[in-house]
């Protein structure tokens, strides 16, 4: 696989940021919101309900959220628990994907939002900011791509002091301001 760099100046990072924050819609402005107001009660009590988990998935892939609904109350409680409190990185992403309608980028948003470690979330569009081109299969994903996707960007965000959301909206804004399909 390529190596992943940054495809505009990192100075720019909270040029990309604050644009995607100013095109962004009123929806998609609401459903952000939703996602952070749920962040203190998540942390605290180590899990997310089937609630929260429909919404998350309504935000990242509308098309595929109704598959949520055939998880239990009790399977999402149990597998969220298990990921934000996991100490193997592998565990924390993996089995997010055994809910119903919770591919790899659907779990990077959850870790994005909810793990107190800084994840960026796993888009086609970020990648595509860092010189990865074709990745807008969820089949194409593995375990190693998303380690050294995660330790790239941790880098990139540590080196600019900026945090991940910071840095994860620069990456998709950028990609969609280029006008890439």
């Amino acid at each position: 696989m390529k190596a992943m760099m940054l495809q505009f100046k990192e100075s720019d990072i909270r040029f990309w940021s604050d644009k995607y924050d100013a095109l962004q819609n009123q929806k998609g402005r609401e459903k952000e919101k939703s996602l952070h107001n749920f962040r203190t009660d998540i942390r605290q009590s180590g899990f997310m309900t089937k609630e929260q988990l429909k919404v998350i998935a309504d935000w990242k892939a509308p098309r595929s959220a109704s598959h949520v609904e055939k998880n239990s109350a009790d399977f999402v409680k149990e597998i969220t628990a298990w990921s934000l409190s996991a100490k193997e990185e592998r565990s924390k992403i993996e089995v997010l994907t055994l809910l119903n309608g919770i591919l790899w980028p659907s779990a990077s948003v959850i870790l994005h939002f909810f793990h107190q470690d800084p994840y960026p979330i796993l888009d086609w569009r970020a990648l595509n900011s860092l010189g990865i081109k074709n990745q807008k299969q969820t089949n194409q994903y593995s375990f190693s791509f998303w380690v050294m996707y995660v330790e790239f960007c941790r880098e990139v965000a540590q080196h600019n002091s900026v945090d991940m959301r910071t840095l994860d909206k620069a990456l998709w804004q950028f990609s969609k301001s280029k006008g890439v399909q």
